[in-house]
This record gives C-alpha cells, sequence and structure tokens, in this order.
C-alpha cells in the first residue's frame, strides 16, 4: 500500500512514521509512506498559503492553489485507484470498520489541514472523504491523519505479524476487549483473576468474554444497542449493572 501525506508541518510527521509498525512496514516494504509539504507547491512571492475567510470570521483558511497543485501532483505519483482523505470534525465517524475498508485500497493520500481550515472548493473537488476522529478540534489534521494511517496498517497482512490478533481487538466483534494482565500473578498484593491461571481454556474464554460485555456496557454503552448478544449475556449485563446500582 502506497500512503502519502500532505502537511505544513513534515517534522510532525517524519518521527512516528519512522518508527514502531509503521517503520516496520516500511522496512518490510509493505507499506510505501512518504511525507510531502503543501508550501512546496505556493505560487506566493512570500510562500503563504492561507488568507483571510470571505464573509468575515476569526483566524485563516487554506488557500486552495497550493492544495489543488499539490493534490493533483502527488495523486499522480499513486496507483489507480487512491483516494483523497481529509480529517474534519465535519467529516464521517472513523472506527475500525472504515479502517478495514481503507486498507482494502491501493492508496492513501491524506491531506492535514491548518488553521480553520481548508478553502471548501479543495473539499469539493479533490477529497474523497472527510474522516472525524472525534467531536473535538485540534490545532491541525496532521495528528487524526497520523490516526488514520495507524489504524489502516494494522489491517495490511504482515504489518502486525499476528493475523488473529484482530479478533481479539477492541471494536473488532463490537465490544470493548477483556482486562489484559502478565507476570508477575502477584503484584503489591494485587492478584491476577484466578481463573487466568487456571489452564481452563473454556473457562477463560468465558472469563473475558463476560469481562468485555461488562466492560463495554459501562464504558460504552452505545455499542452494546448493535452488538450481537444472546438473551443470556443480555441478562447478564442488565444483572451485573443491577449490582453496580446496589453498590
Amino acid at each position: 500500500m502506497k500512503i502519502s501525506f500532505l502537511t505544513l508541518f513534515p517534522e510532525v510527521i517524519e518521527p512516528y512514521i519512522a518508527a514502531s509498525i509503521p517503520g516496520r512496514a516500511r522496512q518490510k516494504g509493505l507499506a510505501d509512506i512518504s511525507v510531502h509539504n503543501i508550501r512546496d507547491w505556493t505560487q506566493d512571492k512570500h510562500g503563504r498559503v492561507d488568507d483571510y475567510p470571505f464573509g468575515g470570521g476569526a483566524g485563516m483558511v487554506m488557500t486552495p492553489q497550493p492544495l489543488f497543485d499539490s493534490i493533483d501532483a502527488v495523486r499522480a505519483q499513486m496507483p489507480a485507484g487512491t483516494r483523497v482523505v481529509c480529517p474534519s470534525p465535519g467529516g464521517v465517524p472513523f472506527d475500525n470498520r472504515l479502517a478495514r475498508e481503507l486498507a482494502a485500497l491501493p492508496g492513501l493520500l491524506l491531506v492535514c489541514g491548518h488553521y480553520e481550515g481548508i478553502d471548501q472548493r479543495v473539499i469539493d473537488h479533490r477529497v474523497d472523504i472527510e474522516i472525524s476522529i472525534g467531536d473535538y478540534v485540534l490545532t491541525g489534521g496532521e495528528l487524526p491523519a497520523l490516526i488514520v494511517m495507524d489504524a489502516v496498517l494494522r489491517f495490511i497482512p504482515g504489518v502486525v505479524g499476528n493475523e488473529c490478533v484482530h479478533d481479539e481487538e477492541s471494536f473488532e466483534r463490537g465490544l470493548l476487549e477483556y482486562p489484559q494482565y502478565t507476570r508477575p500473578a502477584v503484584f503489591r498484593g494485587i492478584p491476577v483473576p484466578e481463573v487466568l491461571l487456571s489452564g481452563h481454556h473454556a473457562h477463560i474464554a468465558a472469563w473475558q468474554r463476560r469481562q468485555s460485555l461488562i466492560r463495554t456496557a459501562s464504558v460504552r454503552p452505545d455499542l452494546i444497542k448493535g452488538a450481537q448478544l444472546t438473551q443470556a449475556e443480555r441478562e447478564e449485563i442488565a444483572s451485573a449493572r443491577d449490582e453496580s446500582t446496589a453498590e
């Protein structure tokens, strides 16, 4: 997969893609990741890439010329079927399902906005999809773009290593993941749940499923509504809620 970033701040992107999973993906040849500075395409003699918004308002807006030209130039170097993605508070919510869909594409061009946003003509005529990572505002699109890349890379075969790991990840089955523990079995007097030391795989699986249900119902009840649960599991969640209320 080929992934390209367009940004005003390459120094924010470069360290992250050189490390951990993105770095290994590049070394293995599983992902071709590049970073491009939008300022390289500006035609303004002072190197400006922003201007005041028509109609007034606070802040500055990124102008269309550098974005149109940079998107066209970089996209021309990418495979057919590449999609242009722009992180934005007004985009569609980013989730595991969308990350999996994007991972199936030959290429992603991630356009990082800044200031008060980018000229709407860029969105209308060059961007394929706007993506939101949450209901809050950041100073730029670099962090959201890195989040999208990181989540997408995990679905490319060979990047994570153990392909079965996805089945156990949070959200993959519509629920949050169960709690995880490692050695030592007792730390500062705090023990690991005894069932995890039993070696009884069926009992462990049942405990993990129950913990996943309880955690999701407590922290993300919205996910429970869409999860595929048995009647017994729904009753167990209701029972756990009653116990929590009683306490």
